[in-house]
């Protein structure tokens, strides 16, 4: 592992304070506990896990409690990863397919102000690239306890006038779990991708699979009590399975017109997941076990083209791009007891199509001042086709969202932004149909198909000392209805339009070519609009959070690294009479380079062995023998205990 750190200097081509790219060496010194916590290298983003680890992590950032997605649009390899009118929830982005050694890179993008970013886009974007080339061959093999075993190899070479790369991954995990969680995953990566300098293609093939049992959250009465233990489950019946399968390709063309650049992928993809939240609230005798049903075939398609021109005498950048995508779902349902089903709740068949358009400008108008104006028109289409025949039906809607930024400087290497625009996230296409509550009859109003965010931003970035690279971003962002499709209950709830403000602080310095240090600190103010009696405060959004990373390399033999991470409070009732606690954890490695090509890692997770939580929630649910109306209290997921892993890396 060799430390380069930010080799790249955003400042004279970011559009905003809130922008930034994470190199493939500093991905590759994080400790991460599941792929998806690459992310947390992004400033003021948290990744946690609330059931089993095959089911996609759970985001926070900006305010919001993003549950599996809802307002970050999160991609890998030019492939959207958020899948929309998903049998779980909307925007579910799963990210255990993801390889982190094959990552080239991540880029991020908060707010809602890039023409190019889309649907799920309103708190942000982020986007990890995959390598075509690997400088070495890799085989790791790591061990743990909690059950943990993994083994990786992945290698590329010379193949025709390209490269071919293929990898493949196995990985087992109990967890600390009393129920053992026997997750099981496999990873497989074949790409072929041709450079000739002013073209570059590839066409990359994927595959994942999982089976996994989860210990959902649990009611802090029953742990009290000693119903449950604090590690146990209430229905150890709980998992799920999945898989995930595409095919993807990419090409990128210069010439003297510009830069085009074009990407296709289909993505075949499937969950089963059983869960169990209230335990016997609705059902005394058999309990309140469900499944979720999710598979789909996804296709996609985005073309854009960029070129400079010089208008009157100023520098101007042009980009205009559409985007295609299309997506055939079979949703389900239904209520089980230890994963047998016993009825169905509702089953639909989906079409859902929609075309982005965009158009982006980026004038220079004086040696100090440029600006960056665009333009984002959506169309979507649902078709809805359900096994009751009140909630089918086919609804269209649209939205045309504006982009304006203003960039100053630098001046003493700092540049200054000011930033507006209004993004949106779609909702379940179920939800736009549905008039009849599949699980108690009643009527219900159907939900609008596009909600609009509208954000506002203005902040800074510096580079005024040497090694170091800082950037602090003020941000307000407005959402019209955080309406959404409840998964759980197979119906539609709507909610209060909302606002969000915020400050968010990041660092990072590299003083020499040994350290680096990684810091950010992002504070957050997240409330609905107008008088309720029930309150203001939105249930699950984040405050405050706190990161910090230290990274050694190049004194020797010797490496290692260490992540401290503060997860802040979350109000967890609108009246704010209920909330979570923080928590704060300590992740670490240290490596021994045994020679030029084989290095032995020991990692640590958790190892202040914090008996916090991963996530809270407060709801009504039922034990047996209590009141048939079940009791109002807080549920938790524990944080894994102290874990410990070692891994055996040679590269050939």
């Amino acid at each position: 592992m060799v430390v380069k750190g930010r080799t790249n200097n955003l400042i004279g081509s970011a559009n905003s304070a809130n922008e930034g790219t994470v190199l493939k060496q500093q991905l590759d010194q994080r400790v991460v506990y599941r792929p998806g916590e690459l992310l947390e290298t992004v400033p003021g983003l948290i990744v946690s896990q609330h059931s089993g680890e095959g089911k996609a992590n759970q985001y926070f950032a900006r305010g919001f409690n993003l549950d599996h997605g809802t307002d970050l649009r999160i991609s890998v390899d030019g492939m959207l990863v958020n899948q929309r009118t998903h049998g779980h929830g909307q925007g579910y982005a799963d990210l255990n397919f993801l390889i982190p050694e094959l990552a080239s890179g991540l880029q991020y993008q908060k707010g809602p102000y890039y023409a190019d970013q889309g649907d799920f886009s309103s708190a942000g974007a982020v986007s990890i690239g995959y390598v075509d080339k690997l400088p070495v061959g890799i085989a790791n093999y790591t061990v743990g306890n909690q059950g943990y075993m993994r083994g990786l190899v992945a290698k590329s070479r010379d193949f025709g006038p390209g490269t071919l790369l293929f990898a493949g991954e196995l990985l087992t995990k109990d967890g600390p779990w009393v129920t053992a969680e026997n997750y099981k995953k496999f990873n497989t990566v074949l790409r072929y991708s041709q450079n000739t300098g002013n073209t570059r293609f590839n066409i990359t093939a994927m595959g994942y699979g999982a089976n996994w049992n989860s210990t959902d959250q649990i009611p802090q009465r029953g742990v009290a009590s000693g119903f449950v233990p604090r590690l146990g489950a209430i229905d150890p019946s709980d998992g799920g399975e999945s898989h995930r399968f595409s095919l993807s390709s990419a090409l990128q063309h210069a010439s003297d017109y510009g830069i085009t650049k074009a990407n296709l992928y289909m993505v075949h993809s499937n969950l089963a997941l059983f869960s169990n939240f209230t335990y016997f609230l609705d059902d005394p005798v058999n309990g309140d076990q469900f499944s979720q049903l999710d598979k789909r075939f996804q296709s996609a398609f985005n073309l854009s083209h960029a070129w400079v021109n010089n208008i009157a005498g100023f520098a101007v950048e042009n980009t205009v791009g559409v985007q295609f995508q299309n997506d055939f779902i079979d949703n389900g349902l239904l209520s089980t007891k230890q994963r047998q089903t016993l009825s169905t709740t509702r089953r639909d068949h989906i079409v859902e199509n929609s075309v982005g358009l965009y158009y982006q400008n980026s004038v220079q108008w004086l040696e100090k001042f440029r600006s960056v104006t665009g333009v984002r028109s959506d169309y979507y289409w649902f078709d809805v086709k359900s096994n009751n025949s009140v909630n089918s039906g086919q609804q269209y809607d649209s939205m045309t969202n504006p982009k304006l930024s203003f960039i100053f400087g630098p001046w003493v290497k700092t540049e200054f932004y000011i930033n507006y625009g209004s993004s949106f996230h779609s909702n379940d296409a179920r939800g736009t149909t549905t008039t009849i509550d599949p699980k108690s009859g009643d009527a219900v109003g159907r939900v609008t198909p596009l909600v609009r965010s509208t954000g506002y931003e203005t902040g800074f970035r510096t580079a005024i000392l040497p090694g170091l690279q800082g950037s602090v971003a003020f941000f307000r962002l407005d959402m019209d209805s955080e309406l959404l499709f409840v998964g759980d209950a197979g119906t539609t709830e709507p909610s209060r339009p909302s606002k969000r403000e915020g400050v968010e602080v990041s660092a990072f310095y590299m003083p020499n070519n040994w350290l680096t240090v990684d810091v950010d600190y992002a504070l957050a103010k997240a409330r609905f609009t107008g008088s309720d009696p029930a309150g203001n405060h939105i249930p699950g959004a984040i405050q405050g959070v706190g990161k910090v990373a230290v990274a050694i390399d190049n004194i020797g033999p010797l490496f290692g690294s260490m992540q401290f991470r503060y997860f802040g409070k979350r109000p967890l009732t609108e009246d704010n009479s209920v909330h979570s606690d923080n928590t704060m954890t300590l992740n670490g490695q240290i490596g021994f380079k045994i020679d030029k090509k084989v290095r032995v890692i020991l990692q640590g997770f958790n190892l202040l062995n914090t008996h916090g939580h991963a996530i809270d929630y407060f709801y009504t649910s039922r034990l047996p023998g209590e009141p048939a109306a079940g009791v109002d209290d807080k549920h938790f997921h524990p944080m894994e205990t102290r874990s410990f892993r070692v891994s055996l890396i040679a590269n050939f």
